[in-house]
Formats: C-alpha cells, sequence, structure tokens
C-alpha cells in the first residue's frame, strides 16, 4: 500500500518547538498550556505579534526551528519503519519551503525515517500539495492541517489528522500517538 504523511506537525513536534524557541529568542516565559490550546495553526499571538511581526519572526528563524533539535512523535520513526519492512511505500508531501527541501530529507534520514528520494515532495503550497496526493493515488494520507484535509475529502484515500488543538472540529478519523496505526489501519479495514 502507499501511504502519504505530512511531516511538521504530523510526524514531528515542530510548532512547539518554535514555541519554545520564540519564549527564548524573545526572553517571555509563555505557558505552554496556552500553545496546547491554540485553535489556529500560528503561534504568534501568544507571544504579541501581529501576523507580519510573526511572519518575519518565524521565517527569520526557519533555520534553527527546521534543523536543530525538534523532536519527533513519540513511535513515528519506528512506526514508519515498520510500514516500510512491511512492504509498504512511504511518500512524504511537505509544504516546507524550496531551500530546506534537501536539508530537510536529510534531517529525516538522520532521525531514522525510511526515506526514498523519488518519494520526497517539498516545496509547495497547501493546493498543489493536494494536487500531488491525488496523483500519487495514497491509500492513506496523514496531516495536521484543516486546509489540506478539508480539500482531499473528495478524493478515495483513508484522511487521518493528527490530533492537534486547531483541528479538533475536523469529522475524520485521527491519530493522536504514532504507536496506535496499526490498530486503527485493522479497525479501518473492517
Amino acid at each position: 500500500m502507499k501511504f502519504g504523511f505530512d511531516i511538521d506537525d504530523t510526524l514531528i513536534n515542530l510548532r512547539e518547538h518554535a514555541f519554545h524557541i520564540y519564549n527564548k529568542k524573545l526572553n517571555q516565559n509563555v505557558d505552554i498550556e496556552l500553545f496546547h490550546t491554540l485553535d489556529k495553526v500560528e503561534i504568534h499571538e501568544l507571544f504579541g505579534m501581529t501576523a507580519e511581526e510573526g511572519g518575519k519572526m518565524w521565517n527569520g528563524s526557519l533555520e534553527e526551528i527546521y534543523f536543530t533539535s525538534c523532536p519527533t512523535y513519540p513511535d513515528a520513526v519506528e512506526t514508519l519503519q515498520k510500514l516500510e519492512n512491511d512492504g509498504h511505500e512511504i511518500y512524504y508531501i511537505t509544504a516546507r519551503p524550496k531551500e530546506h527541501g534537501e536539508r530537510t530529507m536529510e534531517w529525516m534520514i538522520e532521525q531514522g525515517f525510511p526515506v526514498h528520494k523519488d518519494r520526497f515532495f517539498y516545496g509547495m503550497n497547501d493546493e498543489d500539495k493536494v494536487h500531488i496526493i491525488k496523483e500519487l493515488e495514497l491509500d492513506y494520507y496523514f496531516d495536521d492541517k484543516p486546509a489540506v484535509l478539508e480539500t482531499l475529502g473528495d478524493c478515495k484515500v483513508n484522511l487521518f489528522a493528527k490530533t492537534q488543538s486547531y483541528n479538533q472540529h475536523l469529522d475524520i478519523p485521527r491519530i493522536a500517538n504514532w504507536s496506535e496505526l496499526f490498530d486503527l489501519l485493522l479497525k479501518e479495514k473492517k
């Protein structure tokens, strides 16, 4: 089978990693509980920034956010390794900017994710991401972002939302912990 995965906030805990970086860089101590109740993807408002200021902060911090000690979600690496060992194809579809694509692929390999260069897609906006997902004719696709998941509702792909505070309104199957994946797949087959 063909499995597709978003990376940020699906396989790795990027936004929370960025949250801690912001706290440090801005010399603030915003409570992590506020982060866990956000109903949107963007985190800048927690730090009293406008959208423009938040965009500048995010873009100016990408190197640190993307390529330092961002943690993978528990069991994500092992789960994808098992999928590959069981003979499934693993695809990564990320909207990370083109200039960060090759390094992201290398970083994912360093973390232990099974990566094949011809199955690693990056440098697109959400609309292009949806087209790639459809063209690949995936059997399963996992993402956190409502804008992507809602647009894929008419596809034949089995969609799963990686549970986040900002996607609770989605009425699709979800995964909270990667250790649950194989049980979820068994339930889907019934």
